[in-house]
C-alpha cells in the first residue's frame, strides 16, 4: 500500500455538506506548485495533487506519495489525469551545467495506460523524442504575455487539436532581465520581476521556484474543457 499524507479536503468536503452535484475528479501528478491544477479547478474539475516532497502553496487538496505508485493503486478512482513528470532530464540547462536526473516519462505512461482513464503528459521541448503526437502550446494562444511552449501528449482515448501558432512577434526579455515595456516575460532561472510574473501568468500564489517550473492555468484550462467535452460523450454513447 502507497503510504499517504494528506492535506485538506479540497472542494470535494464543500460539495457534500452543500448538497451541490460532485465535480468530475481529476488526478495531478507531479503537482508541484499548481499551476495545471488552477487551470483545471477553473475548467470545473475537483483536483488532487500528488507530490513526493511537500507543497504547501498547492492550493487544493493534496497528497504526498510517489506519483507512479499512487496513479498504478488509486488512479483509476478518478475521471482524468494529469502528469507533468519531472522536465529536468531534457531540460538544455541541467544538460550544460552537467546534473543528471531520473527519465520518467515512459514509466508515467505505462503507469497512465494500466488506469483505463483519459489522460495527459505535459513536458519540455527537449522530451519531443519521447513524446507520441503532442500539442504544443504556447502563452499568445491564450493571451498570456510569455513564450512558454509545452508539449502534451493525450491517451486513454483523449485526443487533443493542434490551435494554430503565430509568429512571436513581441519581443522578449532577456533571461533573467527585467521585462521592458511592450515586452513578453521570459520567466525562467533566477529571474526578476516576481510580481510581475504572478500577474501575467495568473498564478499568484507561487514564488520564484513554482513560476519558473509552471504551466499556465489557461493552458491546462483549456485542455481541461476538452476533457469534460470527452467525458461528456462517453457518458452519452
Amino acid at each position: 500500500m502507497t503510504q499517504l499524507r494528506v492535506f485538506g479536503e479540497g472542494p470535494s468536503a464543500l460539495a457534500t455538506l452543500s448538497g451541490r452535484v460532485p465535480r468530475p475528479r481529476l488526478l495531478d501528478l507531479y503537482c508541484c506548485q499548481g499551476g495545471a491544477a488552477k487551470g483545471y479547478t477553473d475548467a470545473g474539475f475537483e483536483v488532487t495533487g500528488v507530490d513526493k516532497d511537500p507543497q504547501p502553496r498547492y492550493p487544493y487538496r493534496f497528497v504526498q506519495a510517489d506519483a507512479i505508485a499512487f496513479v498504478l493503486e488509486h488512479g483509476a478512482e478518478f475521471d482524468v489525469i494529469h502528469a507533468s513528470p519531472p522536465c529536468q532530464h531534457d531540460s538544455d540547462c541541467q544538460r550544460i551545467q552537467g546534473n543528471t536526473h531520473p527519465d520518467l516519462i515512459a514509466p508515467t505512461r505505462a503507469a497512465l495506460e494500466s488506469t483505463g482513464r483519459p489522460w495527459v503528459i505535459e513536458n519540455v521541448r527537449g522530451a519531443l523524442p519521447k513524446l507520441h503526437r503532442p500539442v504544443m502550446l504556447c502563452g499568445p494562444m491564450f493571451a498570456v504575455a510569455t513564450y512558454r511552449h509545452r508539449y502534451f501528449e493525450a491517451g486513454g482515448g483523449f485526443r487533443l487539436p493542434q490551435l494554430p501558432h503565430s509568429d512571436h512577434t513581441v519581443p522578449q526579455a532577456k533571461m533573467g532581465r527585467p521585462v521592458p515595456p511592450g515586452h513578453y516575460g521570459q520567466f525562467v532561472g533566477n529571474f526578476s520581476g516576481v510580481a510581475l510574473a504572478r500577474r501575467m501568468m495568473g498564478v499568484g500564489w507561487m514564488n520564484r521556484d513554482g513560476i519558473r517550473e509552471c504551466i499556465p492555468p489557461a493552458y491546462a484550462q483549456w485542455i481541461g474543457r476538452g476533457f469534460l467535452a470527452a467525458l461528456a460523450l462517453s457518458e452519452a454513447a
